[in-house]
């Protein structure tokens, strides 16, 4: 894909985003999201086929930034670090990605989505389980823990503080929000 094409994909990504986010899926319109990319109405069309395929791809979009960044915090650490350092990414993209997050939590769930659900599943949450199994093995975290379920509170938690803090407390610190998570994971998890 050409740089100008990406460019213009990542511009209607945001406006998408940021739309959604505002007023829910329904009630944002192609001219819409056109009129704030500040594109024509047929270069959404052009570049997606249809609003359907702009979100979905929009979803993509974001589910692999976040997988990225959260697999990057993952890296090279023990499982206990990983696991704070990957709350604490997780907490920062949605910090950067706010819009994101909204629509996560209020538009993912729809049935329409389920291969978006499925790569989040997969890539996002995947890297909470992996972390967890690595912790379990370790023997820091205890050896009853169901991973998966535990990885799926861990995230859903960091996405409802992260929306919450956005939204009520925008001036509490993010490193304040991210030591009261760590807190709680240790006191649940450790064996």
């Amino acid at each position: 894909m050409s740089g100008r094409r990406a460019e213009t994909r990542l511009r209607l990504f945001t406006a998408a985003v940021e739309l959604i986010a505002e007023q829910g899926y329904t009630a944002t319109t192609v001219d819409a999201i056109a009129e704030r990319a500040g594109v024509a109405k047929g270069t959404v069309f052009y570049n997606f086929g249809t609003k359907e395929a702009l979100f979905t791809g929009l979803l993509e979009h974001g589910v692999g930034l976040l997988s990225g960044a959260l697999s990057g915090a993952a890296a090279g650490k023990t499982a206990l670090d990983a696991l704070d350092s990957v709350v604490l990414a997780q907490l920062r993209f949605f910090e950067e990605y706010g819009a994101f997050a909204r629509v996560l939590l209020a538009e993912m769930w729809h049935t329409a989505w389920q291969d978006a659900v499925a790569r989040l599943r997969r890539e996002v949450l995947g890297v909470y389980a992996d972390v967890l199994r690595r912790a379990v093995a370790e023997g820091t975290v205890r050896r009853d823990l169901d991973v998966e379920t535990a990885a799926t509170a861990v995230f859903g938690m960091v996405l409802t503080v992260a929306i919450e803090r956005k939204a009520l407390h925008p001036g509490r610190p993010i490193e304040r929000v991210h030591a009261t998570l760590v807190d709680l994971l240790h006191g649940r998890v450790a064996g």
